[in-house]
């Protein structure tokens, strides 16, 4: 009987020191504010529309982290300012929302690992790691988050590469956060099809131990609708497009 209430306080004690924040990085769902090149192919409006419909559903799918109690949510978003982020996030129960801010994606990042982390250091909860994932990844399931939690309490840095030839996701553990290293953040052309193999060099070069997710495709363009709806006939409704 001890030895069961001993495992039950050493799992409480672990989501309390080691519960990580996923953050989730996304942009304003409205006509010409997002999905750029998606806009081109099916109109500003549909591609906003699915734009919402991905941002939802990660949320969706972090929130069963966070209902296992072992991550804590908040969304990093672009397009809007605070005070309509926060009635955003209030009327979809998001606890904590902050604005990306200006700069290239590195820049925003680093901004939301540097916040994040000195949110928890102030509260005296430096241990824990903190993930940066993406909204564009209809496939995305709690279990690969689960995943990257997991291996962040043994490795550094943990990042799910794309087939464009980025990564849907990365996490820094408690040891690269405490400073936070800048070397993931600069000297990487964001943009472009060399992000993961640049990432992974310079991680390389800093003797990081790291560790690679499944590779997963972005939904950036009309050729990644395919697997979902029928591109070639340009017969699309967002209105029935389903995750």
């Amino acid at each position: 009987m001890d030895l069961v209430k001993s495992k039950i306080e050493d799992t409480k004690r672990f989501k309390t020191n080691y519960k990580a924040t996923i953050i989730l990085m996304t942009r304003w769902h409205a006509a010409y504010r997002c999905k750029s090149r998606l806009s081109k192919d099916i109109g500003a409006f549909k591609a906003a529309k699915i734009q919402e419909k991905l941002t939802n559903h990660t949320i969706n799918v972090a929130k069963e982290i966070q209902k296992k109690g072992i991550a804590e949510i908040k969304v990093a978003i672009d397009g809007i300012g605070i005070k309509a982020a926060k009635k955003w996030a209030l009327l979809n129960k998001v606890k904590t929302v902050a604005i990306q801010g200006p700069g290239n994606l590195g820049t925003k990042m680093k901004r939301q690992f540097l916040k994040t982390h000195s949110e928890k250091t102030l509260s005296h909860k430096t241990r824990k790691p903190i993930l940066l994932i993406g909204t564009d990844l209809p496939s995305i399931s709690h279990f690969e988050l689960i995943q990257a939690i997991q291996i962040l309490n043994k490795k550094e840095m943990v990042l799910g590469p794309s087939s464009d030839g980025g990564y849907w996701l990365i996490g820094l553990s408690h040891k690269l956060l405490n400073p936070l290293c800048s070397w993931p953040f600069s000297g990487i052309s964001w943009g472009t099809d060399k992000v993961l193999q640049q990432t992974i060099r310079l991680a390389s070069s800093n003797q990081i131990n790291y560790q690679l997710l499944q590779n997963k495709n972005d939904l950036d363009n009309i050729m990644d609708l395919s697997t979902w709806l029928d591109y070639k006939s340009f017969r699309l409704s967002a209105s029935s497009y389903q995750l």
